[in-house]
């Protein structure tokens, strides 16, 4: 009995990595509104650290925001991994800024992002995801806050 039980864990594991994998490859890499709906709980909360949680409605115009932000934007999933109900990720993004970002006017920078991730699953959607991005890293990058060696001011 107990391989039929990892079997089953195993199989839960890659169906709840593959919605991950859909998530940010998907979701946020092409901007694929209709994928909400298949990948995304109605009652979905997304924390991202140092900010109040956002609901499914808000995380979705910041998807489209960032999209604006930059058009050309894609995603990279580094590392997946999924126990039970749980799957960790990271990531990496590309774009080149030509929009409005974080009130930034477009600098035409590319820049790379990064990040990590622990989601939630329920009846194979995403219910809740937390998120840890290298937000100083990005804003460095932008020009915004001067890198370590660089003049302030």
């Amino acid at each position: 009995m107990e391989p039929m039980v990892r079997d089953s864990t195993r199989a839960e594991g890659e169906q709840n990595e593959a919605l991950v994998r859909q998530f940010w490859e998907g979701l946020v890499g092409t901007g694929d509104r209709g994928l909400a709906d298949d990948l995304l709980a109605p009652d979905y909360t997304v924390h991202f650290a140092g900010n109040p949680p956002m609901d499914r409605d808000g995380f979705l115009r910041f998807v489209d925001g960032l999209r604006t932000a930059f058009p050309d934007l894609s995603v990279t999933v580094e590392d997946l991994f999924a126990q039970g109900d749980r799957v960790a990720v990271r990531w990496t993004w590309r774009g080149t800024q030509r929009g409005p970002f974080l009130g930034l006017p477009p600098t035409g920078r590319s820049v790379t992002g990064s990040g990590i991730g622990l989601f939630r699953i329920a009846n194979a959607r995403i219910e809740e995801d937390f998120v840890q991005e290298d937000t100083f890293g990005l804003l460095q990058q932008l020009g915004a806050i001067p890198t370590p060696g660089q003049p302030m001011g």
